[in-house]
């Protein structure tokens, strides 16, 4: 009686089980997107070909053809070239000028290899001008929540910065760097890579990182791309309820943290130093920030929390942050 009692109760208490379960994932989720992490991007750029086109090989062959011989067709009647009259040393017929003929043979020869080289090496130069070796590097700082008015530089800078031009944005990247230059106390984290790559390839590199970086925001409550602006009264819709209206949480504390992470794609090839002091994290900031806009294709800066009140937790620089390190 009791096993049979026991056989009638045990498929409830599984429906019961799985039940449970849902909920308790539903709610879970829930919870996650209440947490919403809002974040800033400032940037814009081009990975164009350079304009400059270069001009097709050059030849040394003068008015009125002939190869490489003087106006009127050189030592022979009709221009010569590599034809018959050269042949005649070697057979025996010229007499005492087939020492000269071989002379001029070699010379001939001589320059058509050194032609050949030329334009040779011109098609190497258009190529590495049309396709040169670009660098694409990204220098991420973590911060304690106590220079929160790094917030508010970026978030000005964000609303002001001329990111249509490649000066304005040399001159974005170089506030960004010194912004978080004049914050040396609260320097928490920090990680650095550069990576060279082509031209072609560059570009495809440089939004790989930008797309990881932009998937960890929920929102990106403010943003100025290719000068293109959008404001950030949108935040206020992803923060709790208890942190509406602009107000810092009252639970804030040593444990937030800000996150800035800067991408650049520049010519040639930049190096930066594997960052395990705050020495060389500044060192990292310094170079990334003195990129010239002649050298500078593009760039990204983007940082979160970028709205008052949200915040980013230890928790979250572990599970979104893994590759920064105590500095």
């Amino acid at each position: 009686m009791r096993n049979k009692l026991l056989s009638l109760i045990k498929p409830f208490v599984k429906s019961l089980l799985v039940v449970g379960l849902v909920i308790s994932l539903a709610f879970s989720h829930a919870d996650g997107a209440l947490a919403a992490r809002t974040g800033g991007r400032i940037g814009g750029g081009s990975f164009s070909a350079p304009s400059r086109t270069f001009s097709s090989p050059r030849t040394y062959a003068p008015p009125g053809g002939g190869g490489y011989y003087p106006r009127g067709g050189g030592y022979y009647p009709g221009g010569g070239g590599f034809g018959f009259p050269f042949l005649l040393p070697f057979w025996g017929v010229g007499g005492g000028f087939g020492g000269i003929f071989t002379i001029l043979i070699f010379i001939a020869i001589a320059n058509f290899l050194v032609q050949s080289f030329r334009r040779a090496g011109t098609s190497v130069e258009e190529l590495d001008y049309n396709n040169p070796t670009v660098s694409v590097a990204r220098v991420q700082v973590g911060l304690l929540a106590e220079a929160r008015s790094l917030q508010g530089e970026l978030d000005e800078l964000a609303e002001r910065a001329d990111t249509g031009t490649a000066a304005g944005r040399a001159q974005v990247l170089q506030e960004a760097s010194l912004a978080l230059l004049r914050h040396p106390e609260y320097l928490f984290y920090g990680a650095a890579e550069s990576q060279q790559a082509r031209l072609e390839a560059a570009e495809a590199k440089f939004n790989q990182l930008s797309l990881a970086e932009r998937s960890k925001f929920t929102a990106e409550t403010l943003s100025n791309v290719n000068n293109q602006l959008r404001g950030s009264s949108e935040a206020q819709n992803y923060l709790p309820a208890n942190q509406k209206g602009g107000e810092l949480a009252n639970n804030e504390g040593p444990g937030e943290y800000i996150v800035v992470s800067i991408i650049v794609a520049t010519q040639g090839k930049l190096q930066l130093p594997a960052i395990n002091s705050s020495d060389e994290l500044r060192q990292a900031l310094r170079q990334i920030g003195g990129i010239s806009s002649e050298q500078l294709l593009a760039v990204e800066i983007l940082w979160t929390p970028q709205a008052a009140g949200d915040t980013l937790t230890s928790d979250d620089i572990m599970a979104e942050y893994s590759n920064l390190r105590l500095v």
